[in-house]
């Protein structure tokens, strides 16, 4: 079989698409890059909804933390102490036994978006509690990037914008908002690549993967497995987040090049990138 071939075939198996035996001998790099690039569409789908969607959740968290008023910002604390002071290995199997055994026992929870009864067995799988258990944890984390960017907006603009006479909602939109974004998205792209390489949590989770359709880490596992060489899926699946690394911060330092185009070029912040090695 063709490396052409071997890529039509096996291209977009993880997503239900094309042949869905998997080689069983003689192996070939070739099917090995296609199908771990296959698993990494679900990497990028859990990391790219998770950062989208928990931007406006932490930006609400870090509102409410940054609020005066008790009935906010307690809860918002809580919840970012809890998500960042326990393990996200540890939160997926407690979110996993919660949407598996709760049903079981008769108890339903309300989530407001939805509700975990016996009929939302789809919670379990990988597509959507994992996805879920990424976006609460990485809400987390970039709230409290945004809660510290949101202290430390020079209180000069805030009274600039008073003295031309912004309150309220004008003054957030127009001063707070972008100067908290602009202050915040070094520490924020970090965390962004964290999340992404966080995806590869997913596999040793309890959400199984449907129907194999697993992320890169359970195709370079598989293909581990059957070749009994670990020295050339696993680096295989580190080049393809080197990659995608590189697409972060190509994208994140554009998004960051556009909040400080007010500022002269040589002024300009660059984005120091610290991937951090545990959470």
């Amino acid at each position: 079989m063709s490396c052409a071939q071997t890529i039509q075939d096996y291209g977009l198996r993880a997503l239900g698409i094309g042949e869905r035996l998997l080689p069983r001998a003689n192996i070939t790099l070739c099917e090995q890059i296609t199908l771990i690039g296959s698993g990494m569409i679900w990497n990028i789908y859990f990391g790219a909804l998770a950062l989208v969607s928990g931007f406006f959740l932490a930006t609400g968290l870090a509102l409410a933390k940054n609020s005066g008023a008790w009935a906010l910002r307690k809860p918002a604390e809580w919840f970012i102490f809890v998500f960042r002071g326990s393990p996200l290995f540890i939160q997926f199997f407690l979110a996993y036994e919660t949407f598996v055994l709760l049903p079981k026992m008769g108890i339903e929870l309300n989530l407001l978006v939805t509700e975990i009864t016996a009929q939302t067995r789809w919670l379990t799988r990988a597509w959507a509690g994992a996805l879920i258990v990424l976006f609460l944890n990485t809400a987390a984390y970039s709230a409290e990037i945004f809660h510290g960017a949101l202290r430390s907006v020079p209180k000069g603009d805030l009274e600039a914008a008073e003295a031309y006479g912004m309150t309220g909602w004008a003054k957030f939109r127009r001063v707070v908002w972008p100067t908290m974004l602009r202050l915040a998205w070094p520490a924020y792209t970090n965390e962004a690549i964290f999340l992404f390489h966080a995806t590869t949590l997913v596999y040793f989770s309890g959400f199984p993967a449907w129907q194999q359709r697993g992320d890169a880490l359970y195709y370079a596992s598989y293909f581990a497995d059957k070749t009994f060489n670990p020295f050339i899926p696993y680096p295989i699946v580190a080049g393809y987040f080197i990659a995608l690394t590189l697409c972060i911060i190509a994208v994140f330092g554009l998004v960051n090049r556009r909040l400080n185009r007010h500022l002269a070029p040589a002024s300009r912040p660059r984005l120091r990138i610290r991937p951090q090695i545990i959470r």
